[in-house]
């Protein structure tokens, strides 16, 4: 992973520098007299924004996983057990499953799971109403 972030931090300062020699040197044989501007603005401006944004881009695509998915959808569903919105068999439902998939989506969206789909019967809960039965 840090091989891919250094050469992401590679490319975009070779483009910058790239970029900025291409437009010095432009405006240099353009016969513009300041054409130096372009060095200062591109090596002390440009440059420094492009690695900083870089870097910025590297930090979230790291912190921004799934990790954090699972972490809000743990405290969703703390949240609406706290509340009274689900029984302790449902907490304990969506907790177990969202462990097994590591899927947060199917915490959150209530239309995915099992339970919620019409004439579908989880095999825990009909395992369960079966023992009471006997």
């Amino acid at each position: 992973m840090a091989e891919d972030q250094d050469a992401l931090e590679t490319v975009i300062a070779g483009g910058v520098t790239a970029l900025t020699l291409t437009t010095a040197f432009g405006l240099l044989f353009a016969g513009v007299p300041w054409f130096w501007v372009a060095f200062p603005v591109g090596f002390g401006g440009l440059l420094p924004m492009a690695m900083g944004a870089t870097r910025l881009y590297q930090r979230r695509q790291e912190s921004g996983g799934q990790s954090a998915d699972e972490d809000d959808a743990l405290a969703t569903l703390r949240d609406r057990y706290a509340r009274g919105e689900l029984t302790d068999a449902e907490f304990e439902r969506q907790v177990e499953r969202l462990l097994e998939t590591e899927d947060a989506e199917t915490v959150r969206d209530p239309s995915r799971s099992d339970a919620s789909r019409v004439g579908a019967e989880p095999a825990r809960e009909r395992a369960d109403r079966d023992r009471e039965t006997e």
